[in-house]
């Protein structure tokens, strides 16, 4: 069986998220522990913190938490870039209090510095942050889809980022197919998935795989684009899927749908199509 789940509100109480998830019918979930667009968030009350970890001891599902939309790990503009470090620093320290062992960022754009000053910038941010972290919170690089400027695209640019890192047993990687397939690599057929998997495992290594972002992708396969769409909707597809579910690098994994809330499809049915592409 499949451990499969979605991203969930947390309107009204973190708490409340759990709440949502058991709802939904999810294996895991993953949350922004805050206001996600903006910079400025509230401090956990101990009873908050409390009540989060209540809930996810009883119904024992896993949560995964996410860097907010704003901090830019790989930005040439200072105060950009020391705001984003104390945003990292601080969501590792909710983390902990939480007890969630799993906080995903996105590595950022070197916004036209190029490639290299923007790899160096997301090595210091890291190193920065977890220096002065003292939980066991794990931080997963998420993979990019290739957008102009984007860092960590590619397996070889997350890899130069991991031989920079110091405290290597609090990093992991969390891999977005969306991304995975508008960057260039194959995920629809055999051959293309064992490929992939194989330059995977070769650069960054299939063992420090963690968390996987299930999602189907409504550009083509390297558009660049990072537009989600339901699982089986888009480009990738459900022989696509049926494949990724098939692989045990993936179905092993903690996997959290990021999908669309329409008319076609809600999380539910997301949900339904991953366990039944699965059997």
């Amino acid at each position: 069986m499949v451990k499969v789940g979605v991203h969930v509100s947390i309107a009204g109480s973190l708490d409340l998220a759990v709440d949502r998830a058991q709802d939904a019918g999810c294996d895991v979930f993953q949350i922004f522990s805050r206001n996600p667009r903006g910079w400025g968030y509230q401090p956990l009350a101990d009873e908050v913190c409390d009540e989060f970890r209540a809930k996810v001891r009883t119904t024992g599902i896993v949560p995964v938490d996410h860097m907010p939309y704003l901090p830019n790990l790989a930005s040439p503009k200072e105060d950009i870039w020391e705001k984003s470090v104390a945003a990292l620093t601080a969501e590792l320290g909710r983390c902990g209090r939480l007890g969630i062992p799993y906080l995903v960022t996105h590595l950022g754009h070197h916004l036209g510095d190029g490639m290299a000053g923007g790899r160096a910038r997301v090595i210091r941010a890291v190193n920065t942050a977890l220096g002065v972290s003292d939980d066991d919170v794990m931080l997963l690089l998420e993979n990019t889809a290739g957008e102009k400027n984007s860092v960590g695209s590619s397996f070889e640019h997350i890899r130069g980022i991991m031989d920079g890192i110091q405290k290597t047993g609090r990093l992991g990687i969390c891999f977005d197919t969306c991304h995975a397939f508008g960057a260039g690599y194959e995920l629809r057929t055999e051959e293309g998935l064992r490929e992939t998997l194989a330059r995977f495992d070769e650069q960054v290594g299939l063992k420090n795989l963690r968390v996987v972002h299930l999602n189907d992708s409504k550009g083509d396969r390297g558009s660049g684009l990072d537009r989600h769409e339901h699982i089986g909707m888009g480009f990738i597809g459900e022989d696509g899927f049926r494949r990724i579910l098939h692989t045990a690098a993936f179905s092993s994994l903690p996997l959290v749908c990021e999908t669309p809330v329409d008319e076609r499809r809600d999380d539910r049915g997301n949900i339904a199509k991953v366990r039944e592409l699965a059997r």
